[in-house]
């Protein structure tokens, strides 16, 4: 019961291309400060700008590392790689003498004891719903211990591919055939029977160009599974780290190998907190032009642009609670983050930021910032990448907020391919040739039966945010890419600059909006218990302190998450937060599970002939990302007296 708390609710999305094309990769290889820091609370923390990740469209896998023997990724770190289709590894370690004498223990004896390792391995992945391990092994092996090694990587593999589609096994440059802890900086003949046994190789991180074209021979027609370990804090004698990374990708793409990027966490734990965000896009913009994307294949897509972190919670343009929160689970899809420049001195831009100021849902928005020369009619920026075979009739949506006074027209623009066999209808094609790109035309009278979905379309929305939405016919057709344009509006000035802030894009097919939601159903309230608050917080009466876990039952396929809100009787509120109204529940935090933990909640003391009352109220948030009435939430009421003596 405690465990479940743990497993990711997030299966893998589809992408492309699939892992298992001969691309090379990209694998980032985390590795903070000891691992397990804000990112362990698993129903997320007011940390005060924690790290955050979210060039996710980057990179193919995400390792998680630390040096525990067996490091478990944090769930919140599990969902929203799955999210982006990108592949989870925890890691197993042994080092110094105690793992040594582990190694012995287990590999050492018969063939018994490394499956039994294997197969919990095998287990534990299975059981949280991530993808895999990252072996390493950093110490020396006995002969005998050695010697098995080779076949408890084949059982671990063979075993993780039966039990977790998509598995994969991948070793760590170490140890060699010899059993002694030499690191080579290439696969070779010393280390290639470890890396024939399992997916993949990470190599060590002090390699140079010859190192890249002797392992061309050693790696044959798996090249793709040789990841190029780059150590991003630039330690030991390596080609480029911290922001000259880039000069290591160049010479691994030049030989068509994986990448393997260690510690990109560099650019928090080394720079200015307060430039975090400046100075990690910069470092992948650096290396933007070595680390191919991948798409997404599934519909619906829903973002918000939220990373899962804010200085304040908001839900559709209202604010709920004020201060700062993390919550990795709650990160949503992310763009493409880039900068556009039209061709020519002086030309237009785009430049893309996350950004913390204002959020339409969540705790963030993408500000879209830009120019649009004299001689051109409008600038777009590419944000998704897709590969999407699309129903008959899609509906998309678009919120926005222009910054200020601002002389442009805001629209959504996607691209189409093969537009021979693609017939599209209710929208304009703007050009053509293997792919074509449209632009669709805003709903004027939204169907009525879409209405819970669509209500707010072409409406001025709290906080001066606005919604287009846009209905779109096909058949044949395969959706490729999605852009925001920016055009100069009549009368505007000759060169117009602009700021602009998404704060939700969503493509979804339309039969699904008409399809009813499940209710949330069973609520039950267990693990109860009261304390008195605290001498500081004693008042005239004193508060009490309840803690408790709910369940409840639902699908979780169709829902983004679940929000938790509560409502009290007598009065009451959340820890720091005033009393809530009568009418409006208080929102307690995201569940991605069908349970919460409810930790320390403050409610009235009654005195000894009144009873209280506390409402929990479970909100499911649809993958659609319209709002469900509160007459199909999920409720338990608990009804509380002090002691009669």
């Amino acid at each position: 019961m405690e465990d479940s708390f743990n497993v990711a609710s997030e299966p893998s999305e589809c992408r492309q291309p699939p892992l298992s094309s001969q691309r090379p990769r990209t694998l980032l290889c985390h590795d903070m400060m000891g691992g397990y820091l804000d990112d362990k609370f698993i129903q997320g923390s007011t940390a005060h700008n924690p790290y955050c990740f979210y060039h996710w469209q980057s990179i193919d896998i995400f390792v998680y590392f630390s040096h525990h023997t067996v490091t478990i990724p944090p769930v919140g770190w599990t969902n929203a790689a799955h999210r982006h289709g990108v592949c989870v590894l925890g890691t197993f370690i042994t080092e110094w003498k105690e793992g040594g004498q582990l190694c012995e223990a287990f590999l050492a004896g018969d063939e018994r004891s490394y499956r039994a390792v294997a197969d919990q391995l095998v287990l534990i992945a299975q059981f949280f719903r991530f993808d895999g391990w990252l072996i390493n092994i950093e110490n020396s092996l006995s002969l005998a211990a050695v010697g098995n090694m080779p076949h408890f990587l084949r059982h671990l593999t063979a075993q993780l591919h039966q039990r977790v589609p998509g598995g994969l096994v991948l070793w760590y440059d170490s140890v060699v055939r010899s059993g002694q802890l030499t690191w080579q900086d290439e696969l070779n003949q010393h280390n290639r029977i470890f890396f024939d046994s399992c997916d993949g190789f990470f190599t060590n991180y002090n390699w140079r160009e010859e190192h890249l074209e002797r392992m061309l021979g050693q790696a044959g027609e798996r090249r793709a599974d040789v990841y190029v370990g780059v150590d991003v804090f630039a330690r030991g004698n390596v080609v480029g780290g911290q922001f000259d990374t880039y000069k290591s990708l160049e010479l691994i793409r030049k030989h068509g190998f994986s990448a393997a990027l260690f510690a990109p966490g560099w650019v928090y734990e080394c720079l200015e907190k307060k430039d975090f965000f400046q100075n990690q896009d910069k470092f992948w913009a650096l290396l933007e032009h070595f680390l191919p994307t991948h798409s997404i294949c599934s519909l619906p897509f829903v973002t918000s642009f939220c990373l899962g972190m804010g200085t304040r919670r908001v839900c559709y343009g209202q604010e709920e609670v004020v201060g700062p929160w993390y919550h990795p689970s709650a990160q949503e899809i992310q763009p493409l983050f880039a900068e556009h420049s039209l061709e020519g001195a002086g030309r237009g831009w785009v430049k893309t930021h996350c950004c913390l100021v204002d959020a339409w849902n969540g705790g963030s928005s993408l500000l879209v910032r830009g120019l649009i020369p004299p001689d051109v009619g409008h600038v777009a920026v590419r944000l998704f990448s897709l590969q999407v075979p699309v129903p008959p009739k899609i509906f998309l949506s678009l919120v926005y907020k222009l910054e200020g006074p601002s002389g442009v027209e805001v629209a959504l623009e996607l691209t189409t391919e093969d537009p021979g066999s693609c017939h599209v209808g209710g929208i304009r094609t703007l050009n053509a040739g293997t792919s074509s790109r449209h632009s669709p035309r805003p709903l004027r009278v939204p169907p009525t039966k879409l209405a819970r979905w669509v209500d707010r379309c072409g409406q001025q929305l709290p906080g001066g945010w606005v919604q287009r939405c846009y209905e779109v016919s096909l058949r044949g057709c395969l959706l490729q890419d999605l852009f925001v344009s920016f055009a100069r509006a009549p009368g505007s000035p000759e060169e117009a600059s602009f700021v602009c802030r998404l704060g939700e894009i969503q493509v979804v097919d339309a039969n699904s909006l008409l399809a009813p939601l499940p209710r949330v159903q069973a609520v039950t309230v267990s693990r109860v218990r009261w304390q008195r608050a605290t001498s500081e917080e004693e008042g005239p009466p004193a508060p009490l302190r309840l803690s408790c876990t709910l369940h409840w039952s639902h699908l979780l396929s169709p829902v983004r998450c679940f929000r938790i809100r509560c409502r009290m009787g007598t009065g009451g509120g959340v820890p720091g937060g005033g009393p809530p109204g009568p009418e409006k529940p208080t929102l307690l935090g995201l569940a991605f599970v069908n349970q919460y933990r409810i930790a320390e909640l403050q409610v009235a003391a009654m005195g000894p002939s009144g009873d209280g009352h506390v409402e929990f109220l479970v909100e499911p948030v649809p993958k659609e990302g319209f709002l469900v009435p509160q007459a199909e939430w999920g409720r338990a009421a608990l009804v509380y007296s002090m002691p009669r003596t």
